[in-house]
Protein backbone atom coordinates (compact mmCIF):
# COMPACT_ATOMS: atom_id res chain seq x y z
CA UNK A 1 0.00 0.00 0.00
CA UNK A 2 1.35 3.28 -1.26
CA UNK A 3 0.29 7.17 -1.53
CA UNK A 4 -3.25 8.27 -1.03
CA UNK A 5 -4.13 4.59 -0.11
CA UNK A 6 -1.07 4.58 2.86
CA UNK A 7 -2.06 8.45 3.92
CA UNK A 8 -6.29 7.69 3.92
CA UNK A 9 -5.52 4.71 6.34
CA UNK A 10 -2.90 5.99 8.26
CA UNK A 11 -5.47 9.17 9.00
CA UNK A 12 -8.01 6.92 9.75
CA UNK A 13 -6.04 4.83 11.87
CA UNK A 14 -4.95 7.55 13.88
CA UNK A 15 -8.22 8.96 14.30
CA UNK A 16 -9.67 5.90 15.70
CA UNK A 17 -11.50 5.83 18.94
CA UNK A 18 -11.32 2.80 21.03
CA UNK A 19 -13.48 -0.04 20.61
CA UNK A 20 -16.22 -0.64 23.14
CA UNK A 21 -14.28 -3.81 25.91
CA UNK A 22 -16.41 -6.31 27.19
CA UNK A 23 -16.94 -6.34 30.67
CA UNK A 24 -15.18 -9.33 31.80
CA UNK A 25 -11.66 -7.81 31.77
CA UNK A 26 -10.39 -4.63 32.92
CA UNK A 27 -9.18 -2.68 29.63
CA UNK A 28 -6.31 -1.90 29.17
CA UNK A 29 -3.98 1.52 28.93
CA UNK A 30 -2.02 1.38 25.49
CA UNK A 31 -0.01 4.40 26.29
CA UNK A 32 2.87 3.65 28.82
CA UNK A 33 2.56 5.68 31.72
CA UNK A 34 6.59 7.15 31.78
CA UNK A 35 9.07 6.53 34.32
CA UNK A 36 10.60 9.45 34.23
CA UNK A 37 14.19 8.23 32.73
CA UNK A 38 14.95 7.93 29.40
CA UNK A 39 16.12 4.66 27.26
CA UNK A 40 17.44 4.40 23.83
CA UNK A 41 15.02 2.66 21.26
CA UNK A 42 15.08 2.12 17.65
CA UNK A 43 12.03 4.91 15.89
CA UNK A 44 9.98 4.57 12.89
CA UNK A 45 11.11 7.59 11.00
CA UNK A 46 9.62 7.16 7.46
CA UNK A 47 9.92 5.01 4.34
CA UNK A 48 13.21 3.78 5.02
CA UNK A 49 13.98 5.48 8.13
CA UNK A 50 14.61 4.21 11.34
CA UNK A 51 16.69 5.74 13.89
CA UNK A 52 17.34 5.15 17.29
CA UNK A 53 16.52 7.98 20.16
CA UNK A 54 16.18 8.79 23.25
CA UNK A 55 12.36 8.34 24.75
CA UNK A 56 10.58 7.98 27.50
CA UNK A 57 11.47 4.45 29.55
CA UNK A 58 7.99 2.93 30.15
CA UNK A 59 6.87 2.25 34.24
CA UNK A 60 3.94 0.44 35.25
CA UNK A 61 0.87 1.56 34.26
CA UNK A 62 -1.70 -1.11 34.86
CA UNK A 63 -1.57 -3.32 37.51
CA UNK A 64 -1.19 -6.61 35.65
CA UNK A 65 2.16 -4.91 33.45
CA UNK A 66 5.87 -6.01 33.67
CA UNK A 67 8.93 -3.89 32.98
CA UNK A 68 11.72 -5.60 31.26
CA UNK A 69 15.15 -4.85 30.75
CA UNK A 70 15.70 -6.06 27.04
CA UNK A 71 19.06 -8.12 26.07
CA UNK A 72 18.45 -8.96 22.85
CA UNK A 73 15.96 -8.02 20.44
CA UNK A 74 15.69 -9.20 17.06
CA UNK A 75 14.82 -7.32 12.97
CA UNK A 76 11.27 -9.75 11.76
CA UNK A 77 10.83 -10.07 8.05
CA UNK A 78 7.31 -8.09 8.95
CA UNK A 79 9.48 -5.10 10.13
CA UNK A 80 10.24 -4.46 6.64
CA UNK A 81 7.34 -3.87 5.81
CA UNK A 82 6.89 -1.06 8.21
CA UNK A 83 10.50 -0.03 6.62
CA UNK A 84 9.10 0.06 3.45
CA UNK A 85 5.84 1.43 4.62
CA UNK A 86 3.80 -0.72 3.25
CA UNK A 87 1.54 -1.25 6.01
CA UNK A 88 -0.73 1.69 7.42
CA UNK A 89 -0.61 3.04 10.60
CA UNK A 90 2.89 4.49 11.48
CA UNK A 91 3.63 7.36 13.15
CA UNK A 92 6.94 9.14 12.98
CA UNK A 93 7.99 8.25 16.31
CA UNK A 94 6.87 4.95 16.79
CA UNK A 95 9.24 2.69 18.75
CA UNK A 96 9.49 -0.74 16.42
CA UNK A 97 10.33 -4.50 17.30
CA UNK A 98 8.20 -7.02 18.21
CA UNK A 99 10.71 -9.88 18.75
CA UNK A 100 12.14 -9.58 22.59
CA UNK A 101 13.66 -11.12 25.32
CA UNK A 102 15.14 -9.35 28.57
CA UNK A 103 14.77 -9.60 32.36
CA UNK A 104 11.89 -8.33 34.53
CA UNK A 105 12.88 -5.12 36.34
CA UNK A 106 9.55 -4.57 38.53
CA UNK A 107 5.57 -6.15 38.01
CA UNK A 108 2.21 -4.96 38.78
CA UNK A 109 0.28 -5.85 41.75
CA UNK A 110 -1.50 -8.59 40.33
CA UNK A 111 1.18 -10.49 38.32
CA UNK A 112 1.09 -13.55 40.11
CA UNK A 113 4.10 -15.87 37.87
CA UNK A 114 6.83 -13.55 37.43
CA UNK A 115 9.39 -11.57 39.66
CA UNK A 116 12.39 -8.97 39.17
CA UNK A 117 14.94 -10.94 37.87
CA UNK A 118 13.12 -13.64 35.98
CA UNK A 119 14.86 -13.92 32.41
CA UNK A 120 11.93 -14.22 29.90
CA UNK A 121 10.97 -13.70 26.25
CA UNK A 122 7.83 -11.91 24.99
CA UNK A 123 5.42 -13.33 22.59
CA UNK A 124 4.54 -10.84 19.69
CA UNK A 125 0.63 -11.14 20.14
CA UNK A 126 -1.17 -9.46 23.19
CA UNK A 127 -3.54 -11.71 25.35
CA UNK A 128 -5.17 -8.81 26.75
CA UNK A 129 -7.61 -11.33 28.87
CA UNK A 130 -5.67 -13.15 30.74
CA UNK A 131 -7.11 -16.06 28.40
CA UNK A 132 -10.62 -15.42 29.24
CA UNK A 133 -12.09 -14.07 25.73
CA UNK A 134 -13.84 -16.25 23.43
CA UNK A 135 -10.81 -16.57 20.89
CA UNK A 136 -7.91 -16.85 23.54
CA UNK A 137 -10.24 -19.73 25.33
CA UNK A 138 -9.66 -21.67 21.84
CA UNK A 139 -6.08 -21.14 21.55
CA UNK A 140 -6.58 -18.08 19.13
CA UNK A 141 -4.48 -15.88 21.32
CA UNK A 142 -3.20 -13.75 18.01
CA UNK A 143 -6.90 -12.83 17.94
CA UNK A 144 -7.26 -11.71 21.35
CA UNK A 145 -10.74 -9.40 21.63
CA UNK A 146 -9.04 -7.22 24.74
CA UNK A 147 -5.43 -6.04 23.45
CA UNK A 148 -6.70 -4.33 20.49
CA UNK A 149 -8.39 -0.99 19.75
CA UNK A 150 -8.70 0.19 16.70
CA UNK A 151 -11.78 0.66 14.53
CA UNK A 152 -10.08 0.83 11.31
CA UNK A 153 -9.00 -3.03 11.20
CA UNK A 154 -12.38 -3.78 12.13
CA UNK A 155 -14.12 -2.06 9.61
CA UNK A 156 -11.58 -3.56 7.10
CA UNK A 157 -11.35 -6.98 8.01
CA UNK A 158 -14.84 -7.22 9.98
CA UNK A 159 -13.10 -8.25 12.98
CA UNK A 160 -9.79 -6.70 14.12
CA UNK A 161 -6.88 -8.89 15.43
CA UNK A 162 -5.29 -8.82 18.42
CA UNK A 163 -2.92 -6.03 19.60
CA UNK A 164 0.64 -6.76 18.50
CA UNK A 165 3.82 -5.25 19.98
CA UNK A 166 5.26 -2.67 17.74
CA UNK A 167 3.73 -3.36 14.66
CA UNK A 168 1.40 -0.25 13.87
CA UNK A 169 -1.86 1.39 15.28
CA UNK A 170 -3.68 -1.00 13.31
CA UNK A 171 -2.71 -3.78 15.85
CA UNK A 172 -3.28 -1.90 18.98
CA UNK A 173 -0.53 1.44 18.72
CA UNK A 174 1.91 -0.64 21.37
CA UNK A 175 5.31 0.19 21.94
CA UNK A 176 7.53 -2.51 20.60
CA UNK A 177 11.12 -4.41 21.92
CA UNK A 178 13.84 -2.63 20.07
CA UNK A 179 14.51 -0.42 22.84
CA UNK A 180 16.59 -0.79 26.22
CA UNK A 181 12.69 -1.53 28.33
CA UNK A 182 9.57 -2.65 27.33
CA UNK A 183 5.97 -2.72 29.21
CA UNK A 184 4.50 -6.09 28.92
CA UNK A 185 0.95 -5.78 29.45
CA UNK A 186 -0.74 -9.17 31.09
CA UNK A 187 2.89 -10.29 31.47
CA UNK A 188 1.69 -13.42 33.21
CA UNK A 189 0.02 -14.32 29.60
CA UNK A 190 2.90 -12.79 27.42
CA UNK A 191 5.88 -14.05 29.24
CA UNK A 192 7.73 -16.93 29.28
CA UNK A 193 10.29 -17.87 31.83
CA UNK A 194 13.50 -19.04 30.07
CA UNK A 195 15.81 -21.52 32.30
CA UNK A 196 19.07 -20.92 32.28
CA UNK A 197 20.46 -23.42 29.55
CA UNK A 198 18.65 -21.74 26.61
CA UNK A 199 20.88 -18.83 25.38
CA UNK A 200 19.65 -15.21 24.51
CA UNK A 201 20.78 -16.58 20.66
CA UNK A 202 18.20 -19.03 20.66
CA UNK A 203 15.32 -17.55 23.31
CA UNK A 204 14.84 -14.62 21.49
CA UNK A 205 13.59 -17.06 18.31
CA UNK A 206 11.07 -17.88 20.02
CA UNK A 207 9.36 -14.76 20.38
CA UNK A 208 7.41 -15.22 16.81
CA UNK A 209 9.56 -16.87 14.05
CA UNK A 210 10.08 -20.46 15.43
CA UNK A 211 6.75 -20.52 16.83
CA UNK A 212 6.05 -18.84 13.13
CA UNK A 213 7.16 -21.81 11.10
CA UNK A 214 5.85 -24.38 13.43
CA UNK A 215 2.21 -22.86 12.80
CA UNK A 216 3.20 -22.86 8.93
CA UNK A 217 3.43 -26.49 9.60
CA UNK A 218 0.19 -27.05 11.85
CA UNK A 219 -1.71 -25.28 9.38
CA UNK A 220 -0.64 -27.42 6.81
CA UNK A 221 -0.88 -30.00 9.04
CA UNK A 222 2.72 -31.55 8.09
CA UNK A 223 3.41 -35.02 8.97
CA UNK A 224 5.55 -38.34 8.21
CA UNK A 225 5.58 -38.68 4.26
CA UNK A 226 4.89 -35.75 3.08
CA UNK A 227 6.49 -33.96 0.15
CA UNK A 228 6.22 -29.94 1.30
CA UNK A 229 7.11 -27.31 -1.08
CA UNK A 230 7.59 -23.80 1.00
CA UNK A 231 8.14 -20.15 -1.09
CA UNK A 232 10.79 -18.04 0.55
CA UNK A 233 14.07 -18.89 2.18
CA UNK A 234 14.27 -16.41 4.40
CA UNK A 235 14.23 -16.74 8.26
CA UNK A 236 10.41 -18.10 8.77
CA UNK A 237 11.15 -20.38 5.45
CA UNK A 238 13.94 -21.84 6.38
CA UNK A 239 12.52 -22.59 10.15
CA UNK A 240 9.64 -23.67 8.37
CA UNK A 241 11.42 -26.71 6.73
CA UNK A 242 13.73 -27.63 9.49
CA UNK A 243 9.73 -28.45 10.94
CA UNK A 244 9.02 -29.89 8.42
CA UNK A 245 12.07 -32.42 8.68
CA UNK A 246 11.43 -32.46 12.79
CA UNK A 247 8.05 -33.36 12.12
CA UNK A 248 9.22 -35.98 9.63
CA UNK A 249 8.16 -35.30 5.83
CA UNK A 250 9.58 -37.12 3.35
CA UNK A 251 11.30 -34.13 1.16
CA UNK A 252 11.28 -30.29 1.76
CA UNK A 253 11.60 -28.18 -0.67
CA UNK A 254 12.57 -24.56 -0.58
CA UNK A 255 11.91 -21.90 -3.19
CA UNK A 256 13.75 -18.57 -3.51
CA UNK A 257 14.66 -16.43 -6.26
CA UNK A 258 17.91 -15.47 -4.15
CA UNK A 259 20.58 -18.72 -4.58
CA UNK A 260 22.63 -17.72 -1.17
CA UNK A 261 19.70 -17.85 0.98
CA UNK A 262 18.54 -21.45 -1.09
CA UNK A 263 22.98 -22.33 -0.08
CA UNK A 264 22.82 -21.05 3.37
CA UNK A 265 19.70 -23.21 4.11
CA UNK A 266 20.52 -26.24 2.39
CA UNK A 267 24.05 -26.06 4.29
CA UNK A 268 22.25 -26.09 7.53
CA UNK A 269 19.34 -28.99 6.43
CA UNK A 270 20.77 -31.85 5.42
CA UNK A 271 18.34 -33.64 2.83
CA UNK A 272 16.77 -30.30 2.13
CA UNK A 273 15.89 -29.65 -1.82
CA UNK A 274 15.85 -26.49 -3.40
CA UNK A 275 14.83 -24.62 -6.01
CA UNK A 276 15.47 -21.55 -7.61
CA UNK A 277 12.57 -19.84 -10.09
CA UNK A 278 14.64 -17.54 -11.69
CA UNK A 279 16.50 -20.26 -13.09
CA UNK A 280 15.54 -22.46 -15.87
CA UNK A 281 11.50 -23.52 -16.04
CA UNK A 282 10.32 -20.87 -13.16
CA UNK A 283 8.92 -22.36 -9.37
CA UNK A 284 5.63 -23.80 -11.40
CA UNK A 285 7.27 -26.27 -13.98
CA UNK A 286 10.29 -26.99 -11.91
CA UNK A 287 8.27 -28.13 -9.10
CA UNK A 288 5.93 -30.22 -11.14
CA UNK A 289 8.97 -31.81 -12.76
CA UNK A 290 10.63 -32.72 -9.57
CA UNK A 291 7.58 -34.15 -8.04
CA UNK A 292 6.37 -35.80 -11.22
CA UNK A 293 7.32 -39.32 -9.48
CA UNK A 294 5.40 -38.97 -6.27
CA UNK A 295 2.03 -40.61 -5.90
CA UNK A 296 -0.18 -37.44 -6.68
CA UNK A 297 2.65 -35.78 -8.91
CA UNK A 298 2.61 -32.73 -6.64
CA UNK A 299 3.59 -31.79 -3.29
CA UNK A 300 1.30 -32.61 -0.46
CA UNK A 301 1.52 -29.43 1.28
CA UNK A 302 2.91 -26.16 0.01
CA UNK A 303 3.49 -22.83 2.48
CA UNK A 304 3.75 -19.09 1.47
CA UNK A 305 6.49 -17.56 3.59
CA UNK A 306 6.50 -14.68 1.60
CA UNK A 307 3.29 -12.52 1.79
CA UNK A 308 2.04 -9.54 -0.18
CA UNK A 309 5.17 -8.16 -1.89
CA UNK A 310 5.78 -11.38 -3.92
CA UNK A 311 5.04 -9.37 -7.31
CA UNK A 312 7.55 -10.46 -9.77
CA UNK A 313 5.21 -9.61 -13.53
CA UNK A 314 4.71 -5.99 -14.54
CA UNK A 315 1.22 -6.14 -14.25
CA UNK A 316 1.09 -6.75 -10.84
CA UNK A 317 3.58 -4.08 -10.43
CA UNK A 318 1.71 -1.71 -12.29
CA UNK A 319 -1.67 -2.73 -10.34
CA UNK A 320 0.21 -2.29 -7.04
CA UNK A 321 2.21 1.45 -8.13
CA UNK A 322 -1.61 2.30 -9.45
CA UNK A 323 -2.85 1.29 -5.95
CA UNK A 324 -5.47 -0.98 -7.72
CA UNK A 325 -4.46 -4.00 -5.61
CA UNK A 326 -2.30 -3.42 -2.17
CA UNK A 327 -0.79 -7.20 -2.06
CA UNK A 328 0.32 -9.27 -4.84
CA UNK A 329 -1.60 -12.85 -5.08
CA UNK A 330 1.61 -14.59 -7.02
CA UNK A 331 2.73 -16.55 -5.03
CA UNK A 332 -0.23 -17.62 -3.88
CA UNK A 333 -1.50 -18.93 -7.44
CA UNK A 334 2.15 -20.44 -7.55
CA UNK A 335 1.27 -22.36 -4.42
CA UNK A 336 -2.30 -23.33 -5.58
CA UNK A 337 -0.95 -24.08 -8.89
CA UNK A 338 2.13 -26.38 -7.56
CA UNK A 339 0.01 -28.79 -4.58
CA UNK A 340 -1.50 -31.87 -5.54
CA UNK A 341 -5.44 -31.88 -5.94
CA UNK A 342 -6.88 -32.19 -2.20
CA UNK A 343 -3.56 -30.83 -1.22
CA UNK A 344 -3.01 -28.07 1.34
CA UNK A 345 -1.72 -24.62 1.16
CA UNK A 346 -0.63 -22.92 4.85
CA UNK A 347 -0.28 -19.16 4.66
CA UNK A 348 2.02 -17.26 7.27
CA UNK A 349 3.69 -14.80 4.92
CA UNK A 350 1.86 -11.39 5.53
CA UNK A 351 -0.84 -10.00 3.74
CA UNK A 352 -2.77 -6.67 4.61
CA UNK A 353 -4.95 -5.72 2.02
CA UNK A 354 -6.68 -7.28 -1.28
CA UNK A 355 -5.45 -8.33 -4.17
CA UNK A 356 -6.40 -8.91 -8.23
CA UNK A 357 -6.16 -12.32 -10.13
CA UNK A 358 -6.69 -14.55 -6.93
CA UNK A 359 -6.88 -18.46 -8.53
CA UNK A 360 -10.01 -19.17 -7.13
CA UNK A 361 -11.29 -21.08 -9.51
CA UNK A 362 -8.35 -23.43 -9.18
CA UNK A 363 -8.59 -23.24 -5.51
CA UNK A 364 -11.89 -24.83 -5.29
CA UNK A 365 -11.83 -27.57 -8.45
CA UNK A 366 -8.82 -28.81 -6.94
CA UNK A 367 -10.19 -29.39 -3.64
CA UNK A 368 -8.06 -27.72 -1.55
CA UNK A 369 -7.96 -26.54 1.75
CA UNK A 370 -6.25 -23.14 2.36
CA UNK A 371 -5.80 -22.29 5.92
CA UNK A 372 -3.52 -18.80 6.96
CA UNK A 373 -2.92 -16.42 9.82
CA UNK A 374 -0.92 -14.91 12.68
CA UNK A 375 0.75 -17.03 15.09
CA UNK A 376 -0.91 -17.90 18.55
CA UNK A 377 2.71 -17.72 20.05
CA UNK A 378 1.06 -18.37 23.31
CA UNK A 379 -0.41 -22.12 22.09
CA UNK A 380 2.80 -23.46 20.84
CA UNK A 381 5.89 -21.92 22.84
CA UNK A 382 6.00 -24.34 26.35
CA UNK A 383 6.31 -27.22 23.53
CA UNK A 384 8.91 -25.54 21.54
CA UNK A 385 10.78 -24.48 24.61
CA UNK A 386 11.28 -28.04 25.58
CA UNK A 387 12.50 -28.78 21.72
CA UNK A 388 14.75 -26.13 21.97
CA UNK A 389 16.52 -27.53 25.12
CA UNK A 390 16.83 -30.91 23.62
CA UNK A 391 18.35 -30.09 20.69
CA UNK A 392 15.58 -31.07 18.37
CA UNK A 393 15.19 -27.89 16.99
CA UNK A 394 17.77 -24.82 16.52
CA UNK A 395 16.24 -21.53 15.45
CA UNK A 396 19.53 -19.95 15.63
CA UNK A 397 20.83 -21.44 12.89
CA UNK A 398 19.05 -18.90 10.77
CA UNK A 399 20.76 -15.73 12.55
CA UNK A 400 23.89 -14.41 10.66
CA UNK A 401 24.21 -11.14 12.07
CA UNK A 402 24.56 -9.70 15.54
CA UNK A 403 24.61 -5.88 15.87
CA UNK A 404 24.56 -3.03 18.68
CA UNK A 405 21.12 -1.84 19.35
CA UNK A 406 22.70 1.83 17.83
CA UNK A 407 23.15 -0.18 14.87
CA UNK A 408 19.75 -1.14 14.04
CA UNK A 409 19.33 1.58 11.18
CA UNK A 410 22.98 -0.24 9.04
CA UNK A 411 20.86 -3.61 10.20
CA UNK A 412 17.54 -2.57 8.53
CA UNK A 413 19.16 -1.35 5.51
CA UNK A 414 21.10 -4.81 5.23
CA UNK A 415 18.21 -6.88 5.35
CA UNK A 416 15.91 -5.44 3.41
CA UNK A 417 18.55 -5.16 0.71
CA UNK A 418 19.03 -8.62 0.08
CA UNK A 419 22.53 -7.80 -1.16
CA UNK A 420 24.80 -11.39 -1.64
CA UNK A 421 27.67 -10.35 -0.46
CA UNK A 422 26.23 -9.65 2.82
CA UNK A 423 24.90 -12.77 2.84
CA UNK A 424 22.16 -11.74 5.67
CA UNK A 425 19.18 -13.88 6.76
CA UNK A 426 18.35 -12.45 10.25
CA UNK A 427 19.75 -9.89 12.38
CA UNK A 428 19.63 -9.68 16.02
CA UNK A 429 20.31 -6.77 17.93
CA UNK A 430 22.05 -6.63 21.89
CA UNK A 431 21.15 -4.02 24.06
CA UNK A 432 23.83 -2.69 26.87
CA UNK A 433 22.41 -5.25 29.11
CA UNK A 434 23.40 -7.98 27.38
Amino acid sequence: MSGKAVAAADAAAHAAAPQARPPEWPPLTVAARGSGAEMRAVTWQGKHAVAVKSVPAPAVTDSTDAILRITSTAICGSDLHLYVHAMPGMKAGDVLGHEAMGVVEEVGPDVTSLRPGDRVAVCFDICGCGGACFFCSRGLYSSCAASNPSRVQAEMYGQPTGGFFGYSHLTGGWQGGQAERLRVPVADSNCLKLPDDVPDNQAVLLTDILPTAWHANELGEVGAGDVVAIWGAGPVGILAAHCAQHRGARRVILIDPAQYRLDFAAARLPGLETLNPTKGKGAVAALYEMTAGEPGGAPDVVIDAVGMHYASSLAHKAQMALQLETDSPEAINECIRCVRKGGRVSIVGAYAGWTNAFMIGAFMEKQLTMRGGQTPVQKYWGALLEKVRSGALNPALVVTHTLPLEEAPAGYEMFNAKRPEDGCIKVVLKTPAA
